[in-house]
């Protein structure tokens, strides 16, 4: 029931979530709910704000999967089956 909501109030999302908003911490400290709503605040730890190892080590993995070279492409390759990056060039159309 709308009326006996629940809002959260913690650390900023590591993904995107529907119905999360990522606020900063002079707006975070000032929010107010409807009435009857209930507030729960998650505190953080500033001395233990920083990224941990496995957030190091995805991140390290990323970086060396984006660093790999491409296999060379065969010019009667129609492109199938060949490794393709996320960003591309579009053509103007205008």
């Amino acid at each position: 029931m709308y009326a006996e909501s629940t809002a959260v109030v913690g650390p900023l999302a590591t993904f995107s979530e529907p119905h999360s908003y990522d606020l900063c911490e002079f707006h975070a400290e000032r929010l107010t709910v409807p009435r009857g709503w209930e507030v729960v605040r998650h505190e953080i730890d500033l001395d233990d704000a920083g990224p941990t190892g496995d957030d190091l080590l995805a991140l390290a993995d990323a970086v060396r999967e984006a660093a790999r070279p491409e296999p060379p492409r065969n010019p009667a390759d129609d492109g199938s089956g060949t490794r393709r990056g996320h960003l591309r060039v579009l053509p103007d159309l205008t």
